[in-house]
C-alpha cells in the first residue's frame, strides 16, 4: 500500500483512499452514513456544532522566520510552536486508527503561481469537498506531484484548552514554517477552504501578485471585472451571470499578466436560494455538489428558506457546474472594480462611484456587515469593518495589499464602484433588502459603461459620487435617504457610520494621505434636509 500520510508524520496501518473519483467518494460517504442525496442527488451533510468559521478557534504559529510578516492582532492570533506540536501530536494519535481520504490538488488556475496541496481527510465527504473546489490535476501532473502545503481535519478530534493551549474543543492551526494546516473538531469545510487561501494570501505578495477575496467574470467584450465584498454580500451571486463568464467566485490572484483563480469550484450560500434570482446556483446544486446544513423535506427536496440548523447554509460544487464558466480560470487586467457592502443601517446608497484615492480608503475601511450564520454568534447583521474586504484571511499587513490593489489601478486605469447590496428605507429590522433584480441591474450598468456619461452629485455626508440616474433602476432610490420615511433619523444614522469609519482608519499608519477621501463627519448637525441633497 502507498503511503500518502507517512511524509507528514502520520502512521496508520487502516486504508488510505487516495484521489478518489466522485462517484465513489459519494458511495463511500453514504455508507459511512455522512450524509444523504437530495432530490436531485447533492450530497447533503450536518456539520454539528461548527456551521461556519470560528475564528477565535484559528492561530498563527509564530516562528522567526515569518514573526516579521504577519499583522498580528485580534484576526491573525499567534500561537507557539510547543502548541502546535502538541495538537499535531494529538491529532496522529487519533488519526492512527482511522481509514484516510488524500486528495492532492492545486491553489491557483494559472501554472506559474499555482501551490500544491495535500489534504489529508477522515471523511469522505470532506474529501468530495476538497476535490470540487480546489483545481484538480491531470494523471500527468499526479505523477510528479509533490505537495507543498498539506491541510489535514481531523472532525471527529476534541482538543482539550487547558492541555493544548487552545481556546475550546476545536482549533485550525496555520503553520507557514512547516507548511502544515491542522483542523480540529470542526466539519464545517470552510475552514480546509480559507486555511489554503490564508496561505495565499501570505505567499503571493512576495511575487508580486495581489492576491484578493473577490469574484470575477469575463464579459463577451473580453473584459473582466472584480467583485470584493465578505460573505453574504453577493459576489457569488452577482458574478454567477448568464451574460457573462464565470472565472471564480471567491478567491483571486492578480499578476502582471491577468488575474486567475485560486480555486477549481464554488462554495456558496445558499439560504432563502431561488431559482428566479440565482439560477446557476440553482441548477449546480445536483449530482456532485456537497450541501452543508441544508434542511430536506420530503422526497430529499432542499428547503432553502428553513434555517434552523444555521442561515450560513452553503453548497460546494466544481465550476463545471457553471454553464458558462471561464475553464481556464484565467483571464485579462479587469477594467472595472466592485466593492459590495450589505450596510445594516440603510445608508449608504445602493451605487457610487470612487476615485482611485477612494477606493483604497474604501479597500482599507472594507466596510459591511457580518451576516447572521457566517461565523459563530452572529445571530443578526452587525456593522463591521473587515480589511481588504477578507481581514480574516489576510495574514499579513493591511498596507502590502492596499498598495498593490492601488499599484494595479493606476497600470490599468480600472475603473471602481461601491454597491450596497443590504438595507434601504431604514437599518434592518425596519428597512428592507435591496432587491437583487435592480442589484443586478446597477451592475450591468458599471459593467457596460452606462455610468460613465451620466451625471453624478457627491454626498454631502459619505463623500462619494452617487449617480442620479441608473439604468433599469428607479431614480429616486439612488438616494438613500429617499426611501427613509423618517429624514431626520436618516440624518442621523448617516452621521454615525461617517463617523465609524472616522474612528475606524485611525487604526491604519502611513495612510494620512487618503483621510480627505473618507467620509465628513459635519462639526455641528446641520440643518434639517441638507444631508439630503446629495
Amino acid at each position: 500500500m502507498t503511503d500518502y500520510t507517512g511524509y507528514a508524520g502520520i502512521e496508520t496501518a487502516k486504508p488510505q483512499h487516495y484521489q478518489l473519483d466522485v462517484d465513489t467518494l459519494i458511495q463511500m460517504a453514504l455508507d459511512r452514513q455522512e450524509g444523504e442525496l437530495s432530490d436531485r442527488k447533492a450530497l447533503v451533510v450536518q456539520t454539528g456544532k461548527y456551521t461556519g468559521r470560528s475564528p477565535k478557534d484559528r492561530f498563527i504559529v509564530d516562528t522567526p522566520s515569518v514573526h516579521d510578516h504577519i499583522g498580528w492582532g485580534k484576526v491573525n492570533v499567534p500561537t507557539s510552536p510547543d502548541v502546535f506540536d502538541r495538537v499535531f501530536a494529538k491529532m496522529k494519535k487519533y488519526l492512527a486508527d482511522k481509514e484516510l481520504f488524500i486528495f492532492d490538488g492545486y491553489g491557483g488556475a494559472d501554472p506559474d503561481y499555482a501551490l500544491k496541496v495535500r489534504f489529508i481527510n477522515e471523511r469522505a465527504s470532506q474529501s468530495l469537498f476538497v476535490h470540487q473546489l480546489f483545481v484538480r490535476p491531470t494523471a500527468d501532473q499526479l505523477n510528479t506531484f509533490e505537495p507543498e502545503f498539506t491541510v489535514i481535519c481531523a472532525p471527529g478530534l476534541e482538543l482539550d484548552p487547558a492541555e493544548d493551549g487552545v481556546n475550546s474543543e476545536a482549533g485550525v492551526i496555520l503553520n507557514l514554517e512547516k507548511k502544515i494546516i491542522l483542523v480540529a473538531a470542526t466539519q464545517y469545510s470552510g475552514e480546509m477552504k480559507k486555511g489554503i487561501f490564508s496561505v495565499m494570501n501570505y505567499l503571493m505578495p512576495d511575487r508580486n501578485v495581489f492576491p484578493m477575496h473577490c469574484s470575477s467574470n469575463i464579459g463577451k467584450d473580453g473584459k473582466s471585472a472584480l467583485f470584493f465584498g465578505l460573505s453574504g454580500t453577493g459576489k457569488t451571486t452577482l458574478s454567477a451571470d448568464p451574460q457573462r463568464k464565470l472565472v471564480g467566485d471567491d478567491e483571486h490572484g492578480w499578476s502582471d499578466k491577468g488575474i486567475f483563480n485560486f480555486e477549481g469550484g464554488c462554495y456558496a450560500k445558499a439560504i432563502k436560494l431561488s431559482r428566479e434570482n440565482e439560477p446557476e446556483i440553482w441548477d449546480a446544486i445536483r449530482y456532485g455538489a456537497l450541501a452543508e446544513n441544508i434542511v430536506l423535506k420530503e422526497n430529499g427536496v432542499p428547503d432553502f428558506d428553513d434555517d434552523s440548523l444555521t442561515e450560513n447554509t452553503r453548497v460546494g460544487y466544481p465550476i463545471e457546474s457553471i454553464p458558462n464558466a471561464e475553464l481556464s480560470g484565467k483571464a485579462p487586467h479587469p477594467s472595472t472594480i466592485i466593492f459590495l457592502t450589505a450596510d445594516a443601517f440603510g445608508v449608504v446608497p445602493p451605487i457610487s462611484k470612487l476615485t482611485s484615492e477612494q477606493a483604497q480608503y474604501h479597500f482599507i475601511s472594507g466596510y459591511t456587515s457580518k451576516v447572521a450564520g457566517t461565523e459563530r454568534g452572529i445571530t443578526e447583521p452587525t456593522a463591521a469593518f473587515s480589511t481588504c474586504f477578507g481581514e480574516p484571511f489576510m495574514p499579513r499587513p493591511s498596507s502590502v495589499y492596499a498598495d498593490l490593489l492601488d499599484k494595479r489601478i493606476h497600470e490599468h486605469k480600472v475603473n471602481v464602484y461601491l454597491i450596497n447590496t443590504g438595507w434601504q428605507g431604514g437599518p434592518y429590522g425596519v428597512g428592507k433588502r435591496i432587491s437583487i433584480p435592480h442589484t443586478r441591474a446597477m451592475v450591468t450598468a458599471a459593467l457596460n459603461g452606462d455610468l460613465e456619461s451620466v451625471d453624478y452629485d457627491t454626498h454631502p455626508v459619505l463623500n462619494i459620487q452617487v449617480p442620479t440616474t441608473c439604468p433599469g433602476v428607479p431614480s429616486e432610490m439612488l438616494n438613500p435617504r429617499n426611501s427613509w420615511s423618517d429624514k431626520a433619523a436618516y440624518d442621523t444614522a448617516v452621521v454615525k457610520l461617517a463617523q465609524m469609519f472616522v474612528n475606524n482608519f485611525k487604526n491604519f499608519h502611513g495612510v494620512d494621505h487618503l483621510v480627505a477621501a473618507g467620509p465628513k463627519v459635519p462639526v455641528e448637525p446641520p440643518a434639517q434636509g441638507v444631508i439630503g441633497k446629495v
